[in-house]
C-alpha cells in the first residue's frame, strides 16, 4: 500500500485571472508562492519518499517552494499535467467549466479528453507500485489530477468526478493497494 497526498498546485496567475491554463505554462502569483511556502510547513514533520508534479511551472514551482529546505527527491511528470483543453487554453474557467461533460470521451478541439488524462495519471500510477509501497508520496497536480485519483482510487465514476463542484482543501489522502483496472 502506498500512501497518496494530493495537493492542487498553488494560485497561479491565470487562477487570479480567473482563466482556465490547461497546458499553458502560466506562474505562481506571489499568493501562490506564499500558499506553497504555507503547504512544507503543513508537511514539514511528515516523512514523504519523494513529491511527484507535472512539467508545468504551477505545479513544479509549488513542489519546489514547499519542500526547498527538505531532502526529498522531486518528480517532474508530464502524466500529471491539466487536461489539454485545445482551442478553450486560457479561456474563461466558466466557459470551460460549461464544456467539462461534454469532454469525458470527445477531446476538447485540438486538446484531450478526460479519458485520456485518466489513462495517462494510470500509467504513472502502474509505476509507483513497486517503488514506492509501503511509504508515503506526494502528488501536486490539477483539478484533472484530482478526477483521475478519484475515479482510480476511490471507485467514482470519472463522469461524476468531473462534474462534481471543485472543493479545495489543504489535501486530500488515497491508498494505492495494486494497479487499478482499466474502466
Amino acid at each position: 500500500m502506498i500512501e497518496i497526498i494530493f495537493a492542487t498546485h498553488s494560485t497561479s496567475l491565470d487562477n487570479e485571472r480567473r482563466l482556465a491554463s490547461g497546458h499553458a505554462d502560466t506562474p505562481l502569483s506571489p499568493l501562490g508562492q506564499r500558499q506553497a511556502e504555507s503547504l512544507g510547513e503543513r508537511y514539514r514533520d511528515a516523512p514523504i519518499a519523494a513529491v511527484f508534479c507535472s512539467d508545468l511551472q504551477r505545479s513544479f514551482r509549488t513542489a519546489e517552494l514547499a519542500f526547498a529546505d527538505r531532502d526529498i527527491p522531486i518528480i517532474r511528470d508530464a502524466r500529471l499535467r491539466e487536461c489539454d483543453y485545445g482551442v478553450f487554453t486560457r479561456q474563461p474557467s466558466k466557459v470551460v467549466d460549461g464544456e467539462r461533460p461534454k469532454r469525458l470521451t470527445e477531446p476538447f478541439p485540438a486538446g484531450e479528453s478526460y479519458v485520456q488524462v485518466a489513462a495517462r495519471v494510470r500509467s504513472l500510477l502502474q509505476e509507483m507500485v513497486e517503488p514506492y509501497t509501503g511509504q508515503r508520496i506526494m502528488i501536486i497536480g490539477h483539478r484533472a489530477t484530482q478526477y483521475a485519483l478519484e475515479h482510480w482510487l476511490n471507485g467514482i465514476p470519472l463522469e461524476e468526478a468531473v462534474v462534481a463542484p471543485f472543493q479545495w482543501q489543504p489535501g486530500w489522502t488515497y491508498r494505492l493497494v495494486g494497479v487499478p483496472a482499466p474502466s
